[in-house]
């Protein structure tokens, strides 16, 4: 059920940011199916993130086309009104919706797509578009196109023939935030902290990795949160090894670090925060070093981020400090530098440092500039998230370090002179969270 936007001048402002850029072009966009569950349930709807960021239409089946150089250069078609229908979903915003809260200079009941599109794309050369996520809307934006080349006969006017993917213009527009965004972002991670220290604070062995999940829900909920901005990854002991393990269904026991990756979604933006504790609310000196090491290379990955430098830095300034760590405890033997050039690494630490973050949680925008990484600049949000993860029956490495799976993530705003830490007051030094485990009960 679409209401009007929570945050109306950020899409605003979006909106004309991306028209002034589309230029002499059209763009068009589609929204997703909505997703069946089981029979005939489906999932909660989630609108496409673009065009959440351009008008904040929330419903399924809508479609919107931007003509910039028109009279009339925003266009949406939507579900009509239909109050038997509105009795069972929710009650739609419906064309005058569309006009009256989300911007449209024109809009038409979604059943009018094909009728209409052959003559509103007529006289555009370039369309901005994604194909083969939606077979039927490609072969419909085809057909339309050969109507408007045949009606344009007349007056020299056709239908685009070069195609544009939304990357090239929009995923740049969202990969720079602006201060509007930016704070959101802040609001959201600030939420993520409430339930990250909530969930430490009722930790104890014999708790449910899933009560942790739902604290966390709560807390994101009770804040005014959309929810989660992907599943909650809740993985104690051996669990913690499994980079997205959502399952969520185990015991926590006495002895075990448990690894939690959850973030806040605050009107479709959405944090991004990983920390790791002890169940019993101390950690064993192999727990202690194996989290020093990863919480090392979390801060040298975070003071190399600035304005400037490429991307791939960050990555680089974190494998370094893990793999001396790694060699230092004996997980890996060697030359650092040799271990790293045949990325031997990758055996406990097998992803990338981080993300760019915003309305996805791995958000858009490119991390490739020609044949080298982008170059930071102010605005980019992004995630920094080393770790080290040592599965329970790897005999290769000393005992007291197996089973133990621990990363650190926080959300870095890139800024004219440097970065700011969004996630900087989230627990994380060791005597911070060991203070903080358990409190609730003690």
């Amino acid at each position: 059920m679409s209401q009007a936007p929570q945050f109306p001048h950020i899409v605003q402002d979006n909106m004309k940011a991306y028209l002034d850029a589309l230029g002499d072009d059209a763009a068009l966009f589609v929204a997703p199916h909505h997703a069946t569950r089981s029979n005939d349930t489906e999932y909660t709807y989630r609108q496409s993130s673009d065009i959440l960021y351009l008008c904040g239409w929330m419903d399924p089946e809508m479609v919107l086309l931007l003509r910039p150089k028109s009279e009339k250069p925003v266009v949406m078609f939507v579900q009509p009104k239909d109050p038997k229908r509105e009795i069972w979903t929710g009650i739609r915003p419906g064309v005058e919706g569309a006009k009256q809260d989300f911007g449209a200079d024109e809009a038409y009941p979604i059943s009018d797509l094909a009728k209409q599109l052959p003559h509103l794309l007529m006289g555009f050369e370039r369309l901005h578009y994604q194909f083969a996520e939606n077979p039927t809307m490609d072969k419909l934006l085809m057909n339309s196109i050969q109507k408007a080349n045949r009606s344009g006969r007349k007056n020299g006017l056709s239908g685009p023939d070069v195609f544009v993917h939304p990357a090239k213009v929009l995923h740049r527009l969202r990969q720079i935030k602006s201060s509007a965004e930016i704070e959101v972002m802040r609001k959201a991670v600030a939420i993520t902290k409430k339930a990250h220290e909530e969930a430490m604070a009722m930790t104890a062995p014999g708790v449910f990795e899933y009560q942790l999940e739902a604290k966390i829900s709560y807390v994101f909920r009770s804040h005014g949160g959309t929810g989660a901005g992907y599943a909650s990854i809740v993985g104690g002991g051996n669990n913690a090894v499994i980079l997205h393990y959502v399952t969520n269904d185990q015991p926590l026991r006495d002895g075990d670090v448990v690894c939690v990756d959850a973030g806040c979604e605050l009107g479709s933006y959405t944090g991004d925060i990983t920390r790791a504790w002890p169940v019993n609310g101390k950690f064993t000196p192999a727990q202690r070093e194996i989290y020093e090491a990863v919480l090392a290379a979390n801060e040298a990955a975070i003071q190399v981020c600035r304005p400037g430098i490429r991307y791939r830095e960050i990555h680089e300034a974190s494998v370094q400090s893990l793999t001396e760590s790694m060699v230092r405890l004996g997980l890996l033997e060697g030359d650092v530098d040799e271990i790293i050039a045949n990325e031997g690494y990758k055996k406990f630490f097998m992803h990338g440092t981080g993300h760019w973050l915003g309305m996805d949680v791995h958000d858009v925008g490119s991390y490739v500039d020609g044949t080298d990484a982008i170059v930071l600049e102010p605005g980019m949000i992004l995630t920094v998230e080393p770790g080290i993860y040592i599965d329970v029956a790897d005999e290769s490495v000393p005992e007291q370090y197996r089973g133990i799976g621990i990363r650190l993530e926080d959300d870095i705003l890139i800024t004219a002179d440097g970065y700011e830490n969004l996630s900087a007051d989230i627990a994380k030094s060791v005597e911070d969270v060991e203070r903080l485990v358990g409190s609730h009960l003690s």
